[in-house]
């Protein structure tokens, strides 16, 4: 049972984010392969560090979070809080998984997109509601995480 949040988020993403969740995705990927060297990471052979990633994670997350505050229609097109925060963190996602091709980065990425995201602007969605968006960050790296 969940009640709002990821859980909705998740379910009401693909039809409620318009054309907005596509740019970030493909903007993401766009940053993820620059730094990258223009090809994925596990492909060639390297390894990323962690600054590399937060670099990724910080760029794309400004994108999309200077999207919002930039034209006041794609906040107004998400309707909560929630919606915004998973979108950007799409994102994300998809910037560290150009960059490196591998689940786990790509994982951690979108945990510390929400973590940015409650940091610039107080808050991930309806009060009271937050922190489950925020669940993921105890279960990153972690042995034997769910």
């Amino acid at each position: 049972y969940m009640s709002g949040g990821v859980g909705f988020t998740q379910y009401a993403s693909a039809t409620y984010t318009d054309n907005i969740l596509e740019d970030f995705c493909y903007k993401g990927c766009e940053i993820g392969l620059d730094y990258a060297g223009g090809e994925m990471a596990s492909i060639k052979g390297d390894k990323l560090n962690m600054d590399i990633l937060e670099r990724i994670i910080r760029a794309e997350n400004d994108y999309a979070l200077t999207q919002y505050e930039a034209y006041p229609t794609v906040a107004e097109s998400h309707f909560g809080g929630s919606v915004r925060a998973c979108c950007a963190a799409a994102g994300v996602g998809s910037a560290i998984a150009c960059a490196t091709g591998l689940a786990q980065p790509t994982l951690s990425g979108w945990s510390l997109s929400m973590l940015g995201h409650y940091e610039r602007i107080g808050r991930l969605g309806f009060y009271g509601y937050d922190l489950q968006d925020q669940c993921t960050a105890c279960g990153s790296y972690s042995y034997q995480s769910d």
